[in-house]
């Protein structure tokens, strides 16, 4: 997979200033990157039981990369509005094959979705390049997992917790200074706590407990998050906000999630989580390409191979 960089232990990898390091990979941000959604439970709002088994999610995550996904986010535990907590080994017992699996098979750079310590230190174990979590390792023992683990982390910006977290959102500031305001200090407890800025990323958090109207808003005004200087995640891929503005289903989100994707990128965007990778790709590298003022796209079919 050209999109990473494996290095050897007689000649190792240091990152420029637009590379985070990813355990053995190396991913650079000097151009907008597409991540995969990978979801191995059974009640996902959109894919929920289709990839459980292992084997399913391993062609499932074997496709995206073709498709030209720069990493595989695997999650144990669905988030979406109203969802119930997993237990811990419930939670493991779901993803380490499924990382195990990626890492042994397709040396895929792999996010593990998810906010539980012992999930976060087996799966870099197992050889997980990049954590992915919702709460912010806001979880007891989270930050000390994160910070041991010498893998980078994304921070996302939520309102409540999943099982209430969609029932009367308000904020009493503009959104998307609500959300500077959350990010600022998580990135402050983390560095206090011996996890690097350089290891950080951060996450909007489109749909965590907020109205569509906050979603839309933060999503025109995104651009305020480079005042953090870290690279941006951002996820919207088949949400409600689709759905409610456009009035589709699920499986009708696409068009939708792809024109978001293309203005994520516009404002400042470094690596957006999809489900439908190839579509993305290609509207993202139109997207890049404009804004290069047509200079080569970064992922062409060359790289989906």
């Amino acid at each position: 997979m050209t999109s990473t960089a494996r290095p050897t232990p007689s000649a190792p990898v240091t990152p420029t200033s637009s590379q985070l390091r990813c355990g053995r990979h190396l991913l650079d941000l000097s151009f907008p990157r597409v991540m995969g959604v990978l979801n191995v439970t059974p009640d996902s709002f959109s894919d929920g039981g289709q990839h459980v088994a292992v084997d399913d999610a391993l062609r499932r995550a074997e496709q995206m990369v073709a498709e030209g996904a720069s990493i595989i986010d695997v999650g144990g535990e669905s988030t979406r509005p109203g969802a119930s907590p997993v237990a811990e080994q419930e939670e493991l017992d779901r993803v380490a094959p499924v990382i195990e699996g990626l890492v042994r098979e397709l040396d895929a750079l792999v996010s593990v979705d998810t906010s539980c310590p012992a999930v976060m230190r087996e799966a870099s174990t197992l050889g997980a390049g990049m954590i992915n979590d919702v709460r912010s390792l806001e979880r007891e023992g989270a930050l000390a997992a994160a910070a041991g683990s010498g893998l980078p982390v994304s921070l996302m910006h939520r309102q409540g917790e999943p099982q209430h977290m969609q029932q009367a959102p308000a904020y009493e500031q503009p959104i998307e200074e609500a959300v500077i305001e959350y990010l600022t200090a998580r990135i402050a407890e983390c560095e206090a706590a011996g996890l690097r800025r350089h290891r950080l990323l951060v996450d909007p958090g489109f749909g965590f407990g907020k109205t569509v109207e906050h979603n839309l808003r933060l999503l025109n005004q995104m651009a305020a998050l480079q005042t953090l200087s870290l690279p941006v995640l951002v996820g919207m891929s088949r949400k409600s906000m689709i759905g409610k503005v456009l009035g589709r289903a699920v499986d009708e989100r696409l068009p939708g999630g792809l024109a978001l994707a293309a203005m994520a990128v516009e404002r400042g965007a470094g690596i957006v989580r999809v489900h439908d990778v190839g579509p993305t790709v290609d509207a993202v590298n139109m997207a890049w390409a404009v804004l290069q003022e047509g200079c080569e796209p970064p992922l062409h079919e060359e790289n989906r191979a």
